[in-house]
């Protein structure tokens, strides 16, 4: 035993000396790392319900996790209640529940993604800020961020690219992203069931406008100006912002709006969703009077029930002749949050003096990206795969993708996109003859050197980008110098926007706003530039030939 003891003591001795003799040049330091102070006094804010504490990074204040409000299943959303000393707010809250990702089922998609699904709960209606400075006066600009996934998944941190850390600090300004109400949870129109029902079909967007209440509330107390707020969202986020454009619950509440790959024209109409809320409490059993045992059923269980219920009234819409790039989980003409269709045949009024960004990427959901054999095919079989689709107007369609995009190559044919382009070229038009605050219309075109260029300018590729965080979402991007660069400039572009209304930078070409006559747009790419009406004959003629199949 006593020799044991001295081997012990032996064999420690040897540590110490061992550390002791290290120099410190020898003391490995990442000097790129970032340095985090957390305790229960730094970066501690006032809000209505009570103080919160996050914690500093680099020195930028960082919050995640803060309610902005609470409600029961299908009930409105409310103000939570307030709380007694200091609550910490230093990790996400949680996310809406929603069905499993099915992208994780792909590698390449789970590679280039690099999601973070966090953990889910319905009281999920909590928001996350980076600023600069807490209540020091100097009134920042304040970005509101909405997440992609539809209506019907996602949240405010899925993405590497949502870290608002980078934009805070180059901006000096005030970044928000937020989680909300989704799916059967957030779009369930149960008001066939009574008065007490009435908004059910929007819950969703009025959690958003319920958290940008609290934003108009509490964002003075984290250094940033309630009366110069932007909307910014992509895809769903785009249709969210291009829905609260059209609420009147939300006017008032943002005066810029940026929507990216997410034009959303029309909303859910009133005829259906409602058929959608009948057939899930016929699918489940229940009785009409029996409404309120909705909130006991499991979520499985219930969103099993949303989706045959969707499935089934989709299919009758159909047969109407009813044609939505979205239908079931989305907002809802019901008359008094949205009273009606946003952006159909004109842009809603309360749209006319709110300067707007919008765009698209060049490839959008590319083909090739998810078809593998459709990355190298050579001409002659893409004519015979498109024949399928357009028959004796294929050489036509080659010739004027040819005539605008010169140097296409055959996968282009698959790849390049028209339908977002369309939806944000409407959107742009209808409010451009408003006569109103000004638009500004771009193209995302840089393609990523990841996977040997299998994800070209897909849907998602600009958010790096915008964020400024081409790094820290590398899987996508790769992280170059070229990515960088480009970063800088459109990044640069969403800062001046949200601080005055008009994106123009010297890093760019000047930033024409758009209108009918020029269709002035700017290309994202590694030489950026101005373009005019550069695929209006492609579009015409994917608009005409829609007509006729």
């Amino acid at each position: 035993m006593e020799s044991k003891v001295i081997l012990v003591l032996l064999i420690t001795c040897l540590i110490v000396t061992g550390c002791s003799r290290r120099t410190d040049s020898q003391i490995f330091v990442n000097k790129n790392a970032s340095l985090i102070k957390a305790s229960s006094t730094d970066a501690v804010a006032e809000t209505v319900t009570g103080k919160v504490a996050g914690y500093i990074e680099n020195g930028l204040n960082i919050f995640k996790g803060i309610p902005y409000a609470v409600a029961g299943r299908f009930e409105l959303p409310q103000q939570p209640v307030s709380w007694e000393g200091t609550r910490s707010c230093k990790a996400y809250g949680p996310v809406c529940p929603q069905a499993v990702r099915t992208g994780w089922q792909n590698d390449e998609q789970a590679f280039a993604f690099n999601w973070d699904d966090g953990y889910s709960g319905e009281d999920c209606q909590h928001l996350n800020i980076w600023t600069p400075g807490l209540k020091d006066g100097k009134k920042r600009p304040v970005m509101i961020w909405l997440h992609g996934g539809g209506y019907s998944a996602g949240s405010g941190q899925e993405l590497p690219a949502y870290d608002g850390a980078s934009l805070a600090s180059c901006g000096d300004v005030v970044i928000v992203t937020l989680n909300h109400r989704l799916n059967i949870l957030g779009f369930l129109d149960l008001s066939a069931f009574g008065e007490k029902y009435a908004m059910t079909g929007n819950l969703g967007i009025l959690d958003i406008i319920t958290a940008l209440e609290w934003v108009r509330d509490n964002i003075e107390n984290f250094g940033g100006d309630p009366h110069n707020v932007t909307l910014f969202g992509q895809s769903g986020g785009g249709g969210k912002v291009s829905t609260l454009m059209a609420t009147p619950r939300a006017e008032g509440l943002f005066h810029k709006a940026i929507v990216q790959s997410g034009s959303m024209i029309s909303a859910m109409e009133p005829r259906y969703s409602r058929k959608i809320g009948i057939e899930v409490v016929r699918e489940l059993g229940l009785k009409s009077s029996q409404v309120y045992k909705l909130k006991d059923v499991p979520y499985l269980t219930l969103l099993k029930a949303g989706e045959k219920a969707v499935e089934k009234i989709r299919k009758e819409a159909e047969t109407d002749g009813v044609e939505t790039l979205i239908f079931g989980w989305a907002p809802t003409t019901d008359g008094v949050i949205l009273p009606e269709q946003p952006f159909v045949h004109e842009a809603p009024e309360s749209a006319k003096n709110i300067p707007m960004i919008i765009g698209t990427t060049l490839h959008e959901f590319s083909a090739s990206t998810f078809i593998p054999d459709l990355r190298n095919v050579d001409l002659q079989k893409a004519r015979d795969i498109l024949k399928e689709k357009y028959g004796n107007k294929t050489d036509a369609f080659i010739e004027t993708v040819a005539a605008v995009y010169p140097g296409f190559r055959p996968a282009d044919l698959f790849d390049i996109d028209t339908r977002f382009r369309q939806g944000a070229l409407h959107q742009a038009e209808v409010k451009v003859r408003q006569k109103g605050a000004p638009v500004y219309m771009y193209l995302f075109s840089w393609e990523s050197p990841v996977l040997d260029g299998a994800l070209r300018a897909m849907h998602c590729m600009d958010l790096p980008f915008v964020f400024n965080n081409v790094y820290r979402s590398r899987h996508m991007t790769g992280g170059g110098e070229d990515a960088q660069r480009l970063a800088n400039k459109m990044s640069r572009a969403w800062i001046n926007f949200a601080r005055s209304g008009n994106p123009d930078v010297s890093l760019l070409p000047e930033w024409e706003p758009y209108d009918s006559g020029t269709g002035a747009t700017m290309i994202f790419d590694n030489q950026c530039r101005m373009e005019y009406h550069h695929d209006r004959e492609l579009i015409s003629f994917i608009l005409e030939i829609n007509k006729k199949l």
